[in-house]
């Protein structure tokens, strides 16, 4: 398992360096998912990318995501709040199947390439990841490019690698390791290119990558295995995570504060769990965590919630079964939005965490 970042994504300023991609309802897309009877396959969604950005528009257009580290939730979607014991709504789906044990996304030094003291580990593509590690005395970044969109990520500078999704669809990626040179310039120190042909178009969505980190023995897994011993299908497990998020982690409006002149942040799910409160980076962070240690497929959104464009994080989920409440529908076979810090909040005040009503989605991880 790949060692834990301590610092996020971020521009010369301390906001997020990243491209934007959105998401489209368009498309159907196949999942497998293992059990002892064999692999899966399920309908799916694929995502749109649009709007790229090269390093120095990404270092000015980042300055938009500080405020990620102080949102104060998000609503909309489905997702309409907290739910009640009176009101759990009812579930179906075929007959859930835990996994026996989840992804390992590490980085593989034997198997990497690479110039000037970086390596780029290409040799795991097809299972929806790629990593890299470098040494270097200057600030280092990470490139995940895709025709003319671009992922810009942190790389430490002290030999620490990391893991990054691969997470735009199938075709020819170009991974690059940029050395800062001057102010916000880079130049590239080592470059690999790979045809990336994914195993399913999930895969990436189900491994534990930068912003969402978990291993087997994780409290985060263990809690969520807890969560969904009793589930019979999909859509309880979903009810399951779902509800206890909401009802047991807080947001925590100190920590917002604290980092909202900061520099760029990393959420770690099981110390979320541990504390039970974050911002919704962390929410989005523990929800992926349970999620896909459960087989679920779960992306993180970062993106721009109505009605003041707050810059937030949230969840999109994929499962074969259903769960419709009151609050909250949860369908079959298709990306579902849910947002935990808007359903923890219960609604709360609109001129803090939004309104529920409109999504902007921007990144997707």
């Amino acid at each position: 398992m790949h060692n834990r970042r301590t610092t996020a994504p971020t521009d010369s300023t301390g906001a997020f360096a990243k491209a934007l991609v959105c998401l489209s309802p368009a498309g159907r897309r196949a999942r497998s998912g293992q059990s002892p009877a064999g692999p899966r396959l399920r309908g799916g969604r694929k995502a749109a990318l649009t709007r790229p950005f090269g390093i120095p528009a990404l270092l000015a257009a980042a300055a938009l995501c500080l405020v990620l580290a102080g949102c104060g939730g998000g609503g909309g979607g489905t997702a309409g709040g907290g739910t009640s014991a009176a009101d759990e709504g009812t579930t179906s789906g075929p007959a859930y199947t835990e996994p026996t044990s989840v992804p390992v996304a590490a980085f593989d030094a034997a198997a990497a390439t690479g110039s000037n003291g970086a390596l780029i580990d290409a040799s795991q593509t097809a299972k929806g990841f790629v990593g890299a590690s470098a040494t270097s005395s200057s600030r280092l970044k990470f490139q995940v490019i895709k025709g003319d969109v671009s992922y810009n990520y942190d790389l430490p500078s002290d030999g620490t690698p990391i893991i990054c999704p691969i997470n735009m669809g199938d075709g020819a990626y170009t991974f690059r390791v940029m050395q800062n040179t001057s102010g916000s310039n880079y130049a590239a120190i080592a470059t690999t290119d790979a045809a990336v042909t994914l195993e399913n178009q999930f895969v990436p969505f189900l491994n534990p990558t930068l912003f969402c980190e978990f291993t087997n023995s994780s409290p985060s897994v263990q809690k969520a295995r807890e969560l969904a011993a009793n589930a019979q299908n999909e859509g309880d497990v979903v009810r399951a995570v779902y509800e206890w998020i909401a009802t047991n982690v807080t947001y925590d409006k100190a920590k917002a504060s604290q980092l909202a002149d900061g520099t760029g942040y990393v959420p770690d799910p099981d110390s979320t769990l541990s504390s039970t409160t974050g911002i919704c980076f962390d929410y989005a962070s523990l929800a992926a965590a349970m999620f896909r240690s459960l087989g679920i497929p779960c992306q993180i959104i970062t993106g721009y919630v109505s009605p003041d464009n707050v810059y937030h994080a949230w969840n999109m989920i994929y499962i074969d079964g259903s769960w419709v409440s009151a609050q909250i529908s949860v369908d079959p076979d298709k990306w579902t939005r849910i947002d935990l810090t808007f359903a923890a909040s219960d609604g709360g005040n609109t001129s803090t965490i939004g309104d529920g009503t409109s999504y902007t989605d921007r990144y997707v991880y």
